[in-house]
């Protein structure tokens, strides 16, 4: 009989083992945490955006077509009854893709209170070229010095000056005055995580507001700003206004 067969079983016995205690600890881990999915919906006039092809008219009957909307959330938090979880990551939303979310594993409980940056924190600006979400390759990063930018919407409008009435915000900056990111806090009626379950939180990004909320921003008056400053900042003010909670949904 050949003496290596009992090694090479005790060798397969203990890895079977080692997977099956992995995968019960996975399964184990799975059963104590819940997920929340976090969608974001881009609207105007009350409809979801539709690049190019659909025209949207703002506070100041301002007619305006959209070809990209892109925007960064980071920093996201979430807060409850004696519960606060902090999550790290850069997500971009893009509204030339179909959805724009992302999943997070979470302690069970109620949160009535979420809070995320509209945009990139200074200390990843001063990171130079990255990966991931935050890769140069999406056309969201101007230089080392000058950071990122926080929102892009490009677009045109009959009301535009600039040249092929053309609309192009990229709005940026990220150094002592000139920081336009912007930190977003939204009430949750009833955000409940369920151990096993998945939470869908559901976020509108309402581009009515971008023009008419804290500042006026008239296409005709402001239809460039791709440069760090007060024109930035004044399209930032309006930031806070964007987003509300759309729905909340738990799925059995």
């Amino acid at each position: 009989m050949n003496k290596k067969i009992p090694g090479i079983i005790y060798l397969l016995v203990c890895t079977c083992s080692l997977l099956l205690s992995s995968f019960s600890a996975t399964q184990t881990s799975r059963l104590k945490t819940g997920t929340l999915k976090i969608s974001f919906i881009n609207t105007a006039n009350g409809k979801p955006i539709v690049l190019r092809d659909s025209l949207y008219s703002n506070y100041f009957g301002e007619q305006y077509s959209i070809s990209k909307l892109k925007y960064y959330i980071s920093n996201i938090a979430l807060y409850g009854a004696g519960k606060e979880h902090k999550m790290g990551g850069y997500y971009l939303m893009n509204a030339a893709t179909d959805e724009n979310s992302f999943e997070i594993s979470m302690e069970p409980g109620n949160y009535n209170k979420i809070q995320f940056l509209l945009g990139v924190d200074s200390i990843r600006n001063c990171s130079g070229a990255q990966t991931g979400a935050l890769d140069p390759m999406n056309d969201m990063f101007w230089t080392w010095n000058s950071g990122y930018v926080m929102l892009k919407l490009e677009g045109n409008s009959p009301a535009s000056t600039s040249d092929l009435n053309r609309i192009e915000h990229h709005v940026g900056g990220y150094k002592g005055s000139n920081n336009v990111a912007t930190m977003i806090s939204l009430d949750l009626p009833s955000l409940e995580i369920k151990a096993g379950s998945t939470t869908e939180l559901l976020i509108e990004t309402n581009l009515d507001n971008y023009w008419h909320s804290n500042t006026d921003i008239k296409i005709s008056e402001l239809p460039v700003c791709t440069i760090t400053g007060e024109l930035a900042k004044k399209i930032a003010s309006n930031f806070s206004h964007l987003f509300s909670v759309k729905s909340i949904h738990i799925d059995p």
